[in-house]
């Protein structure tokens, strides 16, 4: 029996609503419908401010409802767009936007904002969030939970597999019999950061201004030596680590051993990023026995990431998702549909093995 979900998704980018149309029966999913809508660039703005300024509760409480009915509005446009019958639609399965993680700290929580009650108030259907508090609830980090959903998807090729989702953060998915997966640190976050405070971009199109440039090996090394990176999973992480102050402060610590005398150029420093970002990414890979490495998110649109992921990962075939059949663009999307439609079926998540709770559970809450 055939049951429809929405799946929907905005990242640490803030670069976009991704929305997933979803088939699911018992053996199989398929991705009906999926479009992108522009984030609203106030709220963008209202987000970035939060995160690094102090704030009163007036604010989240406002930005909880805005995020709501952005969400709403875009669902609307989207069914409508599709021409989807919203009698079929099972939930929406909704990510919400992350504004803090905090998994180890003395009382560990982590806040997405996006009010639900708006959000079915508004389109008329049932929606499933607040997924990732009951894990953190049990002792887990409450992230990655994309390790489940790729463990379904990707069960069927038999190989030795790793999936890597590369959006504003990297995270690692080690699948098998032992299902493993953990955040392996910054994804496009820095480089995002660096384009815009730099070239007027929200973005290093194709990873052109980065191949113009020459990576810095000190300040390459100095950035690994960044203790995140060492630890041992479960693990997890946001813009609460790595975000525009942490740049600066590396560089800034950079030139100061240089005796303040040297000049890096900007495209320099774009290009240590992305080597950042490969780097951290393929020691991880190279700890493990892979022989296919997935990639997801929106680094697979950079061709330069991808030829350098390759480069560093000799003897390890690296592939898109969509020439496995699944898109890149809408993986979490699509994840958080199928999570919705686990939360409906009353089906606990297997992803104790990745997060460290103490049990699997059912995870997410329902708003008729």
């Amino acid at each position: 029996m055939s049951e429809f979900y929405i799946g929907v998704m905005s990242g640490t980018s803030l670069d976009g609503i991704d929305i997933a149309y979803c088939e699911i029966k018992q053996e199989s999913f398929e991705l009906l419908h999926s479009a992108t809508y522009p984030f609203n660039k106030e709220i963008k703005e209202k987000i970035l401010r939060v995160l690094k300024t102090p704030v009163i509760l007036k604010q989240i409480g406002e930005l909880d409802t805005r995020l709501g009915e952005m969400y709403a509005d875009a669902i609307e446009r989207f069914i409508s767009q599709k021409k989807i019958d919203k009698k079929q639609i099972a939930a929406i399965g909704l990510h919400g936007q992350t504004l803090w993680h905090e998994p180890e700290s003395e009382y560990p929580f982590s806040m997405q904002l996006g009010n639900p009650n708006v959000i079915t108030a508004l389109t008329g259907v049932r929606v499933v969030s607040d997924f990732r508090r009951k894990d953190m609830a049990l002792g887990g980090q409450g992230a990655p939970f994309a390790p489940a959903f790729h463990q379904y998807i990707f069960s069927r090729l038999k190989a030795k597999i790793a999936v890597v989702n590369i959006g504003g953060m990297a995270n690692l998915s080690l699948l098998g019999e032992n299902l493993t997966g953990y955040d392996t640190g910054c994804g496009n976050v820095l480089m995002d950061y660096w384009v815009s405070l730099h070239n007027s971009a929200t973005f290093d199109e194709d990873g052109r201004w980065a191949k113009s440039g020459t990576p810095n090996s000190e300040l390459l090394e100095q950035m690994l030596s960044e203790p995140y990176f060492s630890k041992k999973a479960p693990k997890s992480t946001g813009r609460e680590l790595f975000n525009g102050a942490w740049l600066e402060r590396e560089l800034e610590i950079f030139l100061h051993k240089k005796g303040g005398t040297l000049h890096i150029k900007n495209r320099d420093v774009q290009a240590t990023l992305l080597e950042l970002t490969v780097s951290n990414i393929a020691n991880e890979v190279k700890k493990n026995e892979v022989n296919l490495l997935i990639i997801c998110g929106g680094g697979v649109k950079n061709g330069y990431l991808m030829q350098r992921l390759r480069s560093h990962l000799a003897g390890v075939e690296v592939v898109s998702s969509d020439e496995c059949g699944v898109s890149s663009e809408f993986m979490e999307a699509m994840a958080f549909a199928w999570l919705a439609h686990e939360r409906v079926h009353k089906n606990c998540v297997k992803l104790s093995s990745v997060t460290g709770a103490s049990k699997d559970s059912i995870l997410g809450a329902i708003y008729e």
